[in-house]
């Protein structure tokens, strides 16, 4: 193949992550009544995420509070007002997700007589609050250690040939910290508590799977779906999946993991049927099977990506990579012609009508011109005969 082509990088696209963020779509409201079952006025309300956002916001003169444009999730609500509160800082948690706004409202006169009346019930509350406060911990101490891990994934692209070492050591025990952090908080989450379960579980998930440990971080998004089926974790599932399959050296066991892959693709779809959710999901399964050199096994998967959301330039790009990689050459007598796929200039083409300006744009008419270059084929030495002197 001609020089323009050998010269292009090597396509090595980072998978889009299904990590926790999510639509910003859920809220939560309540009304805080006092020790005397009075609207309370001027409690301060502090909100935290389980992925670590914090919001805080006060009563107003019905005591009612609200907070839209929140990530689903499983968020902890603290109530402070000195010095009438039963306990200081009482806590509500309670899993959040989209929809109507989750109520957490709170009757400070019924916490009163429930505490005072029931000693044994206020111990078990307190136990589950040490309880949670310690889960909490580890919880924290996970996604401290995978955000540092991706600090160092991020230095490593720009950083010198003798620090690379260093860094990826510490991203790998940065991966390993999440893991055990993250593995220890869900052995302290309650039986009965299911999106819990499902949050760490989904956040393990990802460690693994950056950590190469494939298998695992299967297992641990299957978990994840079974307490709480979210179309996040079947992104995430596919993920692994494909990731897994690029691992095997068995073509008929590749086949399968990528079909598996494909209808954890479908199974999110049917949760969350937006075009970048679907898009996500089948483009990070191109993306695998193009960084593992098989590209004529890329083009379905990234097919079905741009049809999902045919505005996603890198969509196109991908494309049109695997069209571009599947290109074959033929010699017609003195001429060797090029066989181009059908749809290779369509794709880069609508890589650039979906982003003129953006990252991918140059990139696409670069491969444009050259396959105009190709379409004329080249003039080669072979079948000619020696002139006579």
């Amino acid at each position: 193949m001609r020089s323009w082509m050998r010269a292009l990088p090597v396509l090595a696209i980072c998978l889009v992550w299904a990590a926790a963020a999510q639509a910003q779509n859920a809220s939560i409201a309540g009304q805080v009544l006092d020790p005397d079952g009075k609207p309370w006025q001027g409690v301060t309300i502090s909100i935290k995420s389980d992925v670590g956002r914090n919001f805080t916001l006060t009563t107003d003169k019905d005591g009612k509070f609200s907070q839209i444009g929140l990530s689903p999730g499983v968020y902890t609500v603290t109530f402070t007002a000195p010095p009438r509160l039963p306990a200081p800082g009482y806590s509500l948690q309670r899993p959040v997700s989209s929809g109507q706004p989750i109520d957490f409202s709170v009757n400070f006169q019924k916490v009163a007589a429930q505490q005072a009346g029931n000693p044994e019930e206020q111990k078990k509350r307190e136990e589950a609050q040490s309880q949670f406060k310690n889960m909490k911990a580890h919880v924290d101490a996970g996604i401290a250690a995978l955000s540092d891990a991706d600090d160092q994934r991020k230095q490593l692209k720009t950083a010198a040939a003798d620090q690379k070492q260093a860094l990826q050591d510490k991203m790998k025990a940065d991966y390993d910290t999440a893991i055990t952090e993250l593995q220890q908080a869900e052995q302290m989450v309650g039986a009965k508590d299911t999106k819990n379960h499902a949050v760490i579980l989904s956040n393990l998930a990802i460690a693994q799977n950056l950590d190469g440990k494939y298998d695992d971080s299967i297992s641990s998004y299957q978990k994840a779906i079974d307490f709480n089926p979210q179309p996040g974790y079947y992104v995430g599932l596919s993920q692994a999946i494909a990731n897994s399959a690029a691992t095997q050296t068995d073509p008929a066991q590749v086949t399968a993991k990528i079909t598996e892959a494909g209808s954890d693709c479908d199974k999110a779809a049917a949760l969350d049927p937006t075009p970048a959710n679907n898009a996500r999901c089948w483009k990070n399964i191109g993306i695998v099977l193009s960084n593992k050199g098989d590209l004529k096994e890329a083009i379905a998967p990234l097919q079905k990506a741009t049809g999902a959301d045919p505005k996603d330039a890198q969509g196109w790009y991908l494309l049109g990579s695997a069209y571009t990689g599947t290109i074959d050459t033929k010699q017609e007598g003195n001429k060797m012609t090029y066989i181009i796929p059908p749809g290779t200039g369509d794709a880069y083409q609508k890589c650039i009508d979906a982003d003129p300006n953006g990252p991918y744009a140059a990139q696409c008419k670069t491969m444009l011109d050259g396959l105009a270059q190709m379409a004329g084929g080249d003039v080669t030495t072979v079948n000619e005969k020696k002139k006579k002197k």
